[in-house]
């Protein structure tokens, strides 16, 4: 059973990751049609909150320490306030080609900081499978043919973007050995909670004045997608990887990200699959697969 810990974990990561690379098409529009950052950002959070604290019911409960729970809630400034506050408003501000390609820079945050608070080596291996798994993910992107050039990216919203990736490598690389400590729902709830309880006040009276009358039920669906998949389960199986993975191998799965949303372009009619597209996605699973197996298998 042991061994089929690293592959579930593996498919954890690729799914998560799946998921959030249909986010930006999805969230993007629902963001163009009656909502802004803010209130996505919002219903993220608080959404997510309700929902881990509802699933906590069901399962074993742990009783963690104050000092533990109030090291969840800084873990949830990292992983979910400027994390998500950035790309969600990075996102509603600059466009879903320009924000997935923005999350490929995380591997290379996550590998520096890995290397300075857990002294994890940065081997030859490491370094060039980070490289290649960039190099696709950006030439999967840039050649990518859209029938709607006219959507450019904004430099402001790049940048929060790329905060967003430097914040979820900290908390990768920072939080990594208290994660491992509980379970996946115990350690959510506490830092959802705590990320609701920072951000909600100076969201509210924005959330408030939501026309809500006039979204449409598309716009509805799409936040929900957000706020269920995009965050609640994605974040079930990002810290189930976690569990098992180290920081490193599980950063280099944003390179997914630009992946699927490429793909839905393509199916979606809005672009054309090129030669560029099969090497990118080879330099991909290539630099994937030599981040994982840049130590001893056993560790994963």
């Amino acid at each position: 059973m042991d061994n089929k810990k690293p592959l579930f974990a593996h498919l954890c990561m690729f799914f998560a990751c799946a998921f959030w690379g249909l986010m930006a098409p999805l969230g993007k529009d629902a963001m163009t049609h009656g909502l802004t950052g803010i209130d996505m950002v919002t219903f993220r959070v608080a959404g997510a909150a309700v929902l881990f604290w509802v699933a906590s019911i069901f399962v074993k409960k742990e009783h963690p320490p104050v000092k533990d729970i109030l090291l969840l809630g800084l873990a949830g400034m990292f992983g979910l306030v400027f994390n998500q506050c950035c790309y969600t408003i990075g996102l509603s501000i600059t466009s879903p080609i320009n924000s997935s390609i923005v999350t490929t820079s995380m591997p290379i945050f996550a590998m520096l900081l890995s290397a300075l608070i857990l002294k994890e080596p940065i081997t030859g291996k490491k370094a060039g499978g980070v490289f290649m798994g960039f190099s696709g993910a950006l030439l999967l992107i840039l050649t990518s043919a859209t029938a709607d050039n006219s959507k450019v990216g904004d430099l402001r919203g790049d940048l929060l973007c790329m905060f967003a990736q430097l914040s979820f490598a900290f908390y990768l690389s920072m939080f990594n050995k208290l994660i491992k400590r509980y379970s996946v729902f115990t350690v959510n709830k506490w830092m959802f909670t705590f990320a609701a309880l920072v951000i909600t006040p100076f969201t509210f009276s924005h959330v408030s004045s939501i026309a809500f009358s006039e979204i449409t039920v598309k716009t509805w669906l799409e936040t929900m997608f957000v706020v269920v998949v995009c965050t609640f389960v994605c974040y079930i199986l990002t810290m189930q990887a976690q569990q098992v993975l180290r920081p490193t191998v599980v950063s280099v799965y944003n390179y997914v990200q630009p992946a699927v949303a490429v793909i839905v372009s393509v199916l979606s009619g809005l672009g054309v699959f090129k030669l560029t597209h099969a090497l990118a996605v080879v330099l991909v699973f290539f630099g994937v697969r030599f981040v994982t197996k840049s130590r001893k298998r056993s560790n994963n």
